[in-house]
């Protein structure tokens, strides 16, 4: 029998990588699983800690990443991706998706490993075209608030096809969507998790500006799949991965509130600088190259989220 493929993840304790490495476990691979746990939590991994095809290193992979053995593929996720982190640590996003994209891809050519690094819809800034096809460059700020995310993953995808150019690397890209489910934190500052704990607490649910701004959201499953699938595909240009239902905020928060019980109201505060005021993918890439599509409707996702977070939640107001 030949030995398990072995699989590096970055940012393995965060939201979307801890369930990519429980994806690649489950197809059977060995899984070496990195984060610097600056915003990802080993609590997200603690059912796979002692599993006998997954191993953990804190590192930083903004520092030479040095993995013994063979490496069949990378996985390259680590990044802040919340608006509070990326404005909490603007200096550590740059780094992350530059000098942490240079290790991962150097570390690819020694190894001679498949990778994809994990993009995001957020390279198309505030968009003038809707949805948005990866053949779209954007509309970003490169010196506003959110340049320091936006713009890190745009140099991170630039590099990544000079590898690709340069070195002949076999190299992915996934720009992804907004995407929630389970292990996202509460405190996270994401749209989801807020409205989520706003509303348990039954506080004020916070929509900025009108609240008519729209969002596409992709539930993790269905996320994880597509990333998958594009690892296990021949396509290195650019693929979006999300789902293209759309949604405005403020329909978002009285679905929200609906769930809870209807407790809550909303309260307008200001809009944020650079806040996109759409975003949906076309995903006619990735349903002809990859037969992929999301499958999990919002209202199946939201229940299976907002019983996550009921869970969460009460354990944080039980402690002492």
């Amino acid at each position: 029998m030949p030995e398990k493929k072995r699989i590096l993840i970055t940012g393995a304790a965060g939201f979307l990588g801890s369930h990519l490495c429980d994806r690649y476990l489950q197809a059977g691979y060995r899984v070496l699983g990195m984060d610097n746990l600056s915003t990802g939590v080993l609590t997200n991994l603690s059912h796979v800690l002692g599993h006998p095809n997954f191993d953990f290193v804190q590192h930083d992979v903004t520092k030479f990443i040095s993995v013994d053995g063979e490496l069949d593929e990378i996985l390259h996720l680590a990044s802040p991706a919340s608006p509070v982190d990326y404005l909490r640590m603007p200096i550590q996003t740059l780094k992350v998706s530059s000098l942490g994209t240079h290790n991962c891809l150097g570390l690819a050519k020694a190894k001679s490993s498949k990778i994809l690094i994990a993009s995001t819809s957020e390279v198309y800034g505030d968009p003038t075209v809707s949805p948005q096809t990866e053949e779209y460059w954007g509309n970003v700020n490169p010196v506003g608030p959110r340049g320091v995310y936006d713009e890190a993953k745009r140099f991170q995808e630039a590099l990544t096809m000079a590898y690709h150019n340069v070195h002949g690397l076999e190299t992915r890209i996934a720009r992804i969507f907004n995407t929630y489910g389970p292990r996202m934190r509460l405190q996270d500052g994401r749209v989801f998790p807020t409205f989520i704990r706003q509303a348990l607490s039954g506080a004020p649910i916070t929509v900025f500006g009108d609240g008519l701004q729209t969002r596409s959201f992709c539930f993790v499953q269905d996320t994880v799949e597509g990333i998958f699938k594009l690892m296990q595909s021949d396509y290195h240009l650019p693929l979006n991965i999300g789902n293209p239902e759309e949604i405005t905020i403020k329909a978002l928060a009285e679905e929200i509130i609906a769930l809870a019980g209807g407790k809550s109201e909303i309260q307008y505060e200001h809009l944020p600088k650079d806040d996109p005021a759409q975003r949906r993918p076309d995903i006619q890439k990735a349903k002809s190259v990859l037969d992929w599509e999301p499958k999990t409707s919002r209202k199946e996702g939201l229940a299976l989220t907002f019983a996550y977070f009921e869970k969460v939640f009460q354990l944080s107001i039980d402690l002492p």
